[in-house]
């Protein structure tokens, strides 16, 4: 008989996996929170740059961010972090319509990977940091192109090249934090196959996957990225989605432990921590001034409906996550969970800890008035 991708039911017809969605029949206490038990600064979100239709200055851009910034009262969020579209010729302009809404909105600059061949690169790269400094960033944004884009003679580019030591060096002595996204979830680097529990995302974006060619096992890209924060140590680095290696808190705490001067953040990275919720409770116990709330939170960047419209339910799953022991409830706000078919439990943080998660090591970081002593 040929194996199909679907379940028999009783009545004689079928289903297939992507029409499959059981609803729980388990009783259990449901705590949902609709606002953050804190003020809140998220570190990681994507406000501007690839796929934003608005320009940032424009009537368009300043009316999206009104919208965004309703989003933020309902929350308690109290800023935001923009870590994409910012260079030192576009920096500018995104202060200027976010400095209507006072410290609500902030924004991180990225490197000019499209100069990175050229000669004089790292010194020119190093300058014109200090200068989107002074245009208003607050930190700087390295998205996984290194690593898993960025080519020279058609071969990738490390990640701990020596020609980017200048552009380390500045962002330490300019005390902009290196907000980093290296590599990608492990299945992102298996098969895409049966085995793969992220099999349906995948199937949807094969384009995420970097399973074979030429891209290099995720464990030398962490290597490479580790080398760099060794190499200097007094730059400041916050490694995104918890290191990208959140399904192993052994190995994150191992980084931590060795390298001082990196914190990390969580953004969308609920489903792999909330399916651990007791190791996931122990990791924010001991590392507890040194993980930053953050969500990669995106808002209307041109996608077939308004990314807005999910940002409130989209928090108040952190918030869950958080403050809560709710058992076996929903990572995000949709009808098939877009990581994997599991659900996740709250790890109920102390206030002392929730403080410093939501807020304070935030502001720590990145020189903001704190709102608790």
């Amino acid at each position: 008989m040929t194996r199909r991708n679907f379940f028999q039911v009783s009545a004689g017809g079928a289903i297939t996996l992507p029409e499959f969605q059981p609803k729980s029949m388990l009783h259990v206490a449901a705590h949902p929170a609709t606002s953050a038990k804190f003020p809140v600064i998220d570190v990681h979100t994507h406000l501007f740059g690839t796929g934003r239709r608005a320009a940032p200055d424009s009537p368009e851009g300043a009316a999206e961010l009104s919208s965004v910034a309703q989003c933020m009262d309902e929350c308690n969020l109290q800023t935001l972090i923009n870590l994409t579209g910012g260079i030192s010729g576009t920096i500018p302009a995104i202060r200027r319509v976010m400095t209507p809404f006072g410290g609500k909105f902030l924004t991180a600059a990225e490197p000019t990977w499209a100069r990175a061949n050229e000669m004089g690169y790292a010194q020119w790269q190093a300058e014109d940091l200090a200068k989107c400094k002074q245009e208003g960033a607050v930190g700087l944004k390295i998205l996984k192109t290194l690593g898993l884009g960025l080519r020279e003679n058609g071969k990738l580019v490390s990640i701990d090249d020596p020609r980017f030591d200048p552009m380390w060096e500045a962002a330490g002595s300019l005390e902009l934090p290196v907000l980093i996204h290296t590599g990608d979830p492990g299945a992102f680097f298996t098969p895409i196959d049966r085995f793969n529990e992220r099999y349906e995302e995948l199937q949807h974006h094969p384009e995420w996957s970097f399973y074979g060619r030429d891209f290099p096992p995720r464990s030398e890209l962490h290597e490479a990225r580790n080398r760099v924060a060794a190499r200097h140590p007094k730059t400041r680095f916050i490694y995104l989605h918890v290191g990208n290696d959140a399904e192993d808190l052994a190995q994150v705490s191992d980084w931590l432990d060795r390298y001082t001067n990196v914190n990390v953040e969580f953004g969308a990275r609920l489903g792999e921590l909330g399916r651990q919720p007791r190791t996931a409770r122990k990791f924010f116990d001991r590392y507890q001034d040194r993980i930053m709330f953050g969500t990669d939170a995106t808002f209307n960047a041109g996608k077939e409906f308004p990314q807005q419209d999910l940002v409130p339910p989209m928090y108040r799953c952190y918030f869950r996550f958080l403050e809560t022991e709710d058992e076996y409830f929903d990572y995000a706000p949709s009808a098939v969970p877009p990581q994997g078919r599991w659900k996740i439990y709250g790890i109920a943080l102390p206030d002392a800890i929730l403080r410093k998660v939501y807020h304070n090591n935030a502001a720590r970081e990145f020189k903001l008035k704190a709102v608790f002593g």
